[in-house]
């Protein structure tokens, strides 16, 4: 996916950090540019970095053999990716790859590990957005199981929206059909009854978000119970 976005994004976690603990997390880190694709964690494997998206976003993808990958849940910079480090659990849940390309920070297990130590403040703000993550995937399996695909493609698409601050974006069938666990057939079904209402362009693949609040109101509960 492919987006157009401002650059004065930052992350929202580390905001809410002192200044002065903003700025030592800062120092410690590595600014680095995410390319869309990119895979971040393999499910199982040892976590070596936390990422502080700014204008990145990064999926969570649920995988099974012999099926495609689920994506279960999005990062942008209201969060961060590698929270089960807070825990002291360095293998990944899931695997974890780049959604949309853009800046992110980029600590070091050691360096959080490290700052999680000195910073208290950083621990609690990482303590509380682990258990609103938890919360955020029990939401999205119930979801999955019990939601019809247009309202899934709503929650889905406003998710997006609110993590690329823009109201155009790049998506391709095949992403759109993992997002919902779907057949191509059936992405192309929701799309075309979410334009045919006007809430949206979709067009091979551009979508362009025309009417949020209709957006909203065709969405599942999920949408609100989901956003941070």
């Amino acid at each position: 996916m492919s987006v157009n976005r401002p650059s004065t994004i930052e992350n929202q976690l580390l905001l809410r950090l002192s200044p002065t603990e903003r700025d030592r997390i800062g120092a410690q880190s590595d600014c680095i540019e995410l390319s869309h694709g990119s895979v971040l964690y393999v499910s199982g494997h040892a976590i070596e970095h936390a990422y502080f998206p700014r204008s990145a976003v990064i999926c969570l993808m649920a995988t099974l053999p012999d099926h495609q990958p689920l994506e279960m849940s999005l990062v942008g910079n209201e969060g961060m990716l590698g929270a089960s480090l807070v825990l002291g659990v360095s293998s990944a849940p899931m695997q974890a790859s780049v959604h949309s390309p853009g800046s992110c920070l980029r600590l070091s297990r050691v360096q959080l590990q490290a700052a999680l130590s000195e910073i208290p403040e950083l621990r609690t703000t990482l303590n509380h957005y682990l258990h609103l993550q938890v919360m955020q995937l029990a939401q999205s399996a119930a979801c999955i199981h019990f939601h019809d695909i247009e309202q899934r493609l709503a929650r889905w698409l406003l998710m997006t929206h609110d993590r690329v601050h823009c109201d155009h974006f790049h998506f391709t069938h095949e992403c759109l059909a993992n997002m919902l666990g779907v057949r191509r057939s059936g992405v192309t079904l929701a799309a075309g009854l979410l334009q045919h209402q006007g809430l949206i362009h979709y067009t091979r693949g551009e979508i362009t978000i025309v009417d949020r609040k209709g957006l909203e109101a065709v969405s599942c509960l999920c949408y609100s119970a989901l956003s941070v």
